[in-house]
C-alpha cells in the first residue's frame, strides 16, 4: 500500500493509486478479494526506532488507514503474534488471487481488439523505417508502428536487441516459501510482515494469507542458476557466465556476502528459517512448514552494484517505449502503470 518507498517516488505514488483502482476493477469484475490487513510488526527496539521512520513515509505517501499499534492491540489483531513490541497497522492492505486479475486483464484487451501470442521468442526488432519488425525464433514476424516492451527477467536482452541500452542489467533471486500446514492455518489472520533492515536489499521473511486459504511464508532471497531458476536444479550457462562476469553483482556481493550465505543456507536447511518466523509467533515449529512454491525476481542493477529501486523506462529507441524495471508492487500498482505507460508511449510516440 506504499509504506515503505520514498515519498515523491513512482512506487509511492502508483501504490497508493494503484491499490485502491485494484479494489474498484475487483468489483466490477466481481473478482473475490480480502481486504485482511497487514501488520509490520517490530520484535526489538532498534525495530521500534525504524518503525516511526517507516510510518513517517506512510502518512507523507498517504497511505490510508494507518495506525501505530501497541503490543495489546496487535493481539487484538494477529492473536498469536506475541512477540511483537509495536507495530504499523494498514487496514487496506488486501489479497487477491492475481492470476484470476491478469487473465481478467487479458479478457479487457482481447474485448477491446487486441490480440495475445504466447510461445514467441523475440530474436530480432528492427527500424525499417516505416515500420517496426519484430521476428521471433520460430519465424513468426510482427510488424508494427510502435513497440512497449515489458519483458521482466529479459528486459535487457529484449532491449538491446532493439538497439537499446543493456544497462541496467537483470540479476535473477529466487524467492522460496514455505507454507503452513492445513491445521495450523489459523495462526494467522492477514499479513504480517518484519520491520526492513536498511542493511539489506528484500523486505525479509512475512506471513501472507492467500485467497484458497492457505498461508505462505517467505520469501528468502538466494541468487538463482538461471533466470527462470525456480529451483537449485535449473542452471543456464549463459546466464550463469553473464552473472560471474558483471561487476554490479561482485560489487553487491562483496560487503553482503554474509547475508547471502545464511539466506543460501536457510535454503538448504529449512529449521534454520524458523528462529525468523517465532520472532512473531513463537507457538511455530518445523512440524507446521512444509515447502511451497518459489519465484524469481528480476532485479535490475546497474554497474556500480546500485539495485535500481523504482520504476525505470528506457525511449532511446525511435518508435519503441521499453519498461525496464517494473519491480514489486507492480501488481498492486498494475492499473496505475498502465495510465503512465500509456502517457509515456502517448509522447514518446507523438500520438
Amino acid at each position: 500500500m506504499g509504506i515503505y518507498y520514498t515519498p515523491g517516488s513512482l512506487k509511492a505514488r502508483l501504490c497508493v493509486d494503484g491499490a485502491l483502482r485494484t479494489y474498484q476493477y475487483c468489483e466490477e469484475r466481481a473478482i473475490p478479494y480480502s481486504r485482511c490487513g497487514k501488520l509490520i510488526v517490530a520484535t526489538n527496539e532498534e525495530e521500534v526506532s525504524r518503525l516511526d521512520v517507516l510510518y513517517d513515509k506512510g502518512l507523507q505517501n498517504k497511505v490510508p488507514g494507518l495506525a501505530l499499534v501497541d503490543r495489546k492491540e496487535i493481539l487484538e489483531i494477529e492473536p498469536y503474534c506475541t512477540g511483537g513490541l509495536k507495530a504499523i497497522h494498514s487496514p487496506n492492505t488486501g489479497i487477491v488471487d492475481w492470476r484470476r486479475v491478469a487473465c481478467s486483464y487479458g479478457d479487457d484487451f482481447r474485448a477491446n481488439g487486441g490480440t495475445i501470442l504466447t510461445g514467441h521468442e523475440v530474436a530480432t526488432i528492427k527500424d525499417v523505417g516505416r515500420e517496426i519488425r519484430v521476428d521471433c525464433q520460430d519465424r513468426t514476424r510482427i510488424t508494427t508502428k510502435h513497440v512497449i516492451t515489458c519483458a521482466g527477467l529479459y528486459s535487457d536482452r529484449v532491449s538491446e536487441k532493439a538497439g537499446g541500452k543493456r544497462s541496467p542489467t537483470i540479476v535473477p533471486f529466487r524467492g522460496e516459501y514455505l507454507e503452513l500446514r492445513a491445521d495450523k492455518r489459523y495462526l494467522v489472520k492477514g499479513n504480517i510482515y518484519p520491520v526492513p533492515n536498511p542493511k539489506f536489499p528484500f523486505l525479509g521473511v512475512h506471513f501472507t494469507p492467500r485467497m484458497d486459504g492457505s498461508v505462505w511464508v517467505g520469501p528468502n532471497a538466494v541468487l538463482a542458476g538461471a533466470r527462470e531458476g525456480y529451483s537449485w536444479s535449473t542452471v543456464n550457462a549463459r546466464d550463469m557466465a553473464e552473472m560471474a562476469s558483471f561487476r554490479g553483482l561482485w560489487k553487491l556481493a562483496v560487503p553482503n556476502l554474509q547475508y547471502g550465505m545464511k539466506e543460501m543456507a536457510k535454503s538448504a536447511i529449512l529449521p534454520l528459517q524458523l528462529a525468523d518466523l517465532t520472532r512473531f509467533i513463537p507457538e511455530v515449529k518445523m512440524s507446521d512448514l512444509v515447502r511451497g512454491s518459489a519465484g524469481v525476481r528480476a532485479q535490475a542493477m546497474r554497474d556500480d552494484g546500485t539495485l535500481v529501486d523504482d520504476f525505470e523506462f528506457d525511449e532511446s529507441c525511435p518508435g519503441m517505449l521499453h519498461v525496464r524495471n517494473a519491480p514489486s508492487p507492480a501488481a498492486t500498482s498494475s492499473l496505475a502503470i498502465a495510465d503512465l505507460v500509456t502517457e509515456r508511449a502517448a509522447k514518446c510516440f507523438g500520438l
